[in-house]
């Protein structure tokens, strides 16, 4: 049986994750464990940074449908995408979604769950769940608010309505529009840039905001002043400014350490 959701790690440090569920790369109980499984490998050995992808007119069209039944279905179901994408966000590396094509209530939220979204201009997003009579299950009540404001999220959950790849730009959906032919590309550039940065501060940053969200301002700068403190005892941080004060900005060779 063909692996439902593909790794590769790459020589320049960039991790890929691929979804392989043809033929419109459906978020299964099936793919979303493989996800969780493929999480896990890239939490036990880190990389530098990490692209998720799929298919070239799909990224990914959402929940399989025919898995829907009762409450008890849906309760598994949640579980399953809560569990997998919360640890796809949870680690430590800055992880781009690089999304070709439609990407639908699961799909969205899984672009969602990740730090960056690169868009090809074909792309669209939507959580149309209300179309079938029911609401976003896999964190798109939560996280889409948190992206484009509570008033557009529950616009475009409560009418179901999709957005093409320059409206996404425009409402903070998406962070980068490039052509399609571009876009794996683009991805891949970006993820090999961060990968030779300053791997646990971009750690620690990556923690600061996500942690933050969730606690009072004075909450969240007292957080930042712990992790600001932490930081200066990594190597990068005394490479980086050493660096600084001999060469000027932008020239450290990082370590990761």
């Amino acid at each position: 049986m063909a692996e439902l959701v593909l790794l590769e790690r790459r020589d320049d440090g960039v991790a890929v994750v691929t979804l392989n569920n043809p033929k419109v790369n459906a978020l299964s109980q099936e793919v979303l464990a493989d996800l969780r499984e493929v999480v896990a490998d890239l939490a036990a050995d880190l990389p530098g940074a990490v692209v998720v992808t799929g298919g070239e007119r799909i990224f990914a069209a959402g929940a399989d449908i025919s898995q829907f039944g009762g409450p008890a279905e849906a309760h598994r179901i949640g579980i399953g995408f809560h569990s997998a994408l919360a640890a796809l966000a949870a680690l430590p590396r800055f992880v781009i979604a690089a999304v070709s094509g439609y990407a639908l209530g699961g799909g969205c939220e899984l672009a969602m769950a990740c730090d960056y979204r690169i868009a090809g201009e074909k792309a669209v997003f939507g959580q149309p769940e209300i179309l079938l009579g029911i609401i976003p299950g896999g964190g798109g009540t939560q996280r889409l608010p948190r992206l484009v404001g509570p008033s557009r999220a529950k616009e475009l959950m409560i009418t179901g309505r999709q957005v093409k790849s320059e409206e996404a730009l425009r409402i903070g959906l998406a962070d980068e529009v490039v052509a399609n032919d571009q876009l794996h590309e683009r991805a891949l550039a970006l993820a090999a840039e961060v990968a030779k940065g300053a791997l646990v501060a971009q750690a620690l940053t990556k923690q600061a905001v996500d942690r933050g969200l969730g606690q009072t301002l004075a909450d969240g700068l007292m957080l930042e002043r712990h992790l600001f403190t932490e930081v200066f005892t990594t190597d990068d941080s005394r490479i980086g400014v050493a660096s600084f004060l001999e060469h000027g900005p932008g020239k450290a060779e990082f370590t990761g350490r």
